[in-house]
């Protein structure tokens, strides 16, 4: 409702030495252009490959691919993670890391066998003991299903992903049924200021906020460093156990067979 001065934004990042920033957005172009003159290193987040070869084109270093299943913006062609990261190994020249659905050591495995450097974890890391959230929100990410999310703003072709509560299904019910389309019907519901009242008081119901589908996979609050081991572990063990499935079978070089899958799949 009320656009960020991200120049501004771009200008205290060049000041303060940052040298690695995340774009994101349809038209970063003067953002990228003012950020790659102070020799920042850029991370672009997009939704579609389309957008991510625009991205490319001007100059960004590498992509955070987004797929339909992420928190916040989601674009509008509802592409899951298995098409998107299988398309920009396909397509893209630059290294990327996947975005959206990942809180655990499978789903990176996952991520680097369809051809991604790395995973970019938003909601769960929103749920370890370290995020400066209340307690409270931390706790309805825990409780929370994969279904507990909803689309809101569709109607705009502005389209994100958030926590289902009373406000984001009020908006949703104002957005289906208004007659008139007129924005300021639903403004007032997806506040960013109340969304982010949210994160203070721990009342999920008082404003919009982001949360992914991978609520589901959520189940406890960690530390960050317990977090990063545990999925490490994970994900070193995954990618053992793939590789024990088609190990050669036989004695002595002989290459009789291969293990199969185990039955019980």
């Amino acid at each position: 409702m009320n656009a960020p001065p991200y120049g501004e934004y771009a200008q205290v990042v060049i000041d303060e030495g940052i040298k690695v920033v995340e774009t994101a957005g349809n038209s970063p172009g003067p953002v990228i252009k003012q950020l790659k003159a102070a020799g920042i290193i850029i991370l672009h987040k997009c939704t579609t490959i389309r957008h991510a070869a625009s991205a490319i084109k001007l100059g960004v270093d590498f992509l955070s691919i987004d797929g339909f299943e992420c928190a916040g913006h989601v674009g509008e062609t509802d592409i899951t993670n298995f098409i998107l990261l299988s398309k920009a190994r396909q397509k893209l020249g630059v290294p990327f890391i996947a975005s959206g659905g990942f809180a655990d050591g499978q789903g990176l495995a996952a991520a680097l066998a369809l051809g991604a450097c790395g995973i970019n974890m938003g909601t769960r890391f929103m749920c370890t003991v370290e995020a400066p959230i209340h307690h409270n929100i931390k706790q309805a990410i825990v409780d929370a299903d994969e279904t507990d999310t909803e689309l809101v703003l569709r109607r705009w072709r502005n389209t994100s992903r958030l926590f289902k509560n009373k406000v984001s299904v009020a908006a949703v019910k104002i957005e289906k049924e208004s007659t008139t389309g007129k924005f300021e019907e639903v403004a007032p519901y997806v506040s960013g200021k109340r969304g982010r009242e949210v994160f203070l008081n721990g009342d999920k119901d008082f404003g919009v906020w982001t949360a992914g589908q991978v609520i589901g996979l959520i189940h406890d609050i960690p530390t960050c460093n317990e977090l990063i081991t545990r999925i490490e572990i994970e994900a070193v063990e995954s990618m053992d156990a793939s590789r024990k499935l088609y190990e050669p079978i036989g004695e002595g070089g002989n290459k009789q067979g291969y293990n199969k899958l185990p039955s019980k799949l």
